[in-house]
């Protein structure tokens, strides 16, 4: 059970010297760093962020558009939507594929965005403690969503070891077989030092597609 060479980070091109001073954050600490509180950071952290959101300061976070918390509530187990978007609030996002990328760069078309390609190996060296994988896009809950839970973020030990088997335990759904690739590689909180996996990074105009070099 390997990861791919590369896994790839889509930001948004407005965060890009955040990246570079802080690395990758993810959007629980961007709100903490905006100086968010109270009903404000409820709002956004354990609720559907319905809109893409500038916060204080110029850093930008993406809407959730297609995890509306009626979906959620099919899908979850043990869990409640606002639970759920606390869990993915907390971890840093990256594509295992560019056909994935893609997908999700095409719901951002309109604005300019930057592909960071990074070293997976070196990466899980480094954060293996605080990673995870996720066989389903777990940003989208619509048609005919995937059950889901805290356990679907399987943790890159246990998966390397035995695969798919404690999300079915957890879910109560049927074991995908050990050849079933992750969709994404997650890392809990933030990769300060992020751009010391980075070996590519790809800006994209708006309307443009990313094409691995």
């Amino acid at each position: 059970m390997n990861l791919p060479r590369h896994v790839y980070h889509l930001a948004e091109a407005a965060n890009w010297p955040s990246i570079e001073k802080h690395g990758l954050l993810p959007a629980t600490e961007l709100i903490t760093r905006a100086g968010l509180s109270g009903a404000d950071r409820q709002q956004l952290e354990r609720s559907q962020r319905p809109g893409h959101t500038v916060l204080p300061g110029g850093v930008e976070i993406r809407d959730q558009r297609p995890m509306p918390a009626a979906a959620l509530s099919a899908c979850l187990v043990d869990l409640d939507p606002a639970d759920w978007y606390v869990l993915i609030n907390a971890r840093v996002f990256f594509w295992l594929n560019p056909a994935r990328l893609n997908l999700h760069r095409a719901a951002y078309a309109s604005r300019p965005q930057v592909v960071l390609t990074l070293d997976a190996a070196h990466l899980v060296a480094d954060y293996g403690d605080r990673a995870a994988v996720s066989p389903i896009n777990s940003g989208n809950a619509r048609r005919r969503p995937a059950r889901r839970g805290a356990a679907t973020f399987v943790p890159y030990a246990e998966w390397v070891r035995s695969g798919w088997a404690s999300e079915a335990a957890a879910l109560g759904t049927r074991e995908r077989s050990r050849s079933h690739p992750p969709a994404e590689l997650t890392i809990t909180g933030a990769i300060p030092d992020a751009m010391r996996y980075v070996i590519a990074t790809s800006r994209l105009a708006a309307d443009k597609q990313f094409e691995e070099r």
